[in-house]
C-alpha cells in the first residue's frame, strides 16, 4: 500500500528529537495537535505513567486529557502520537500495535537505538498491522 508524504515543520521536529534526547533511559510519549488546516502544529509532551518506562510507555491520564481539553479549546485535532524508542528500531512493537487508540492519528516513534543517530518513523494503523508514512521536513512557515 502506497502513502502520501506527511510533512512535519523543522521545529516540531527537533523538539520531539530533544525531548527523547533528554530521556535516553525511558521512553518519552505525547501529542501532536493540527491547527484547522491540518498542519501540525504544537507539541504536548506527557509524563510516561508505565510501571516499566525503559521499554513502554502510558500516557498519563490527566495530563492527557488535559492536553486533549487544550487542543480542543484551541480549535486544533489530534494529529499524532509520539513516543520514543530509547534501546530499540523506530518500528512499532507488538504492544504498540495492539494498544492503538487512535485510527486516525499518525503515530511517530523515535529511535535512540543507534549511538549518536535519531531516527524517526512514522505510521497509521491498519486493523491489525501499522504501515508505514513517508515523512518530509519543511522549514517552519
Amino acid at each position: 500500500m502506497t502513502s502520501h508524504e506527511i510533512c512535519l515543520p523543522r521545529k516540531l521536529i527537533n523538539q520531539l528529537l530533544h525531548l527523547a534526547q533528554q530521556s535516553p533511559d525511558h521512553e518519552i510519549c505525547g501529542l501532536i495537535s493540527a491547527n484547522s488546516t491540518g498542519k501540525p502544529t504544537t507539541c504536548y509532551p506527557i509524563s510516561n505513567s508505565a510501571s516499566t518506562p525503559k521499554n513502554r510507555y502510558v500516557m498519563n491520564p490527566s495530563e492527557q486529557i488535559a492536553a486533549m481539553r487544550t487542543l480542543r479549546e484551541r480549535g486544533e485535532q489530534l494529529f499524532a502520537i509520539y513516543h520514543s524508542h530509547p534501546h530499540s528500531p523506530a518500528e512499532p512493537s507488538t504492544t504498540d500495535i495492539d494498544q492503538a487508540s487512535y485510527p486516525d492519528a499518525l503515530y511517530l516513534i523515535i529511535s535512540l537505538n543507534t549511538q549518536g543517530v535519531l531516527e524517526m518513523r512514522g505510521f497509521k494503523p491498519d486493523g491489525d498491522r501499522f504501515i508505514e508514512q513517508n515523512l518530509c521536513l519543511v522549514e517552519n512557515t
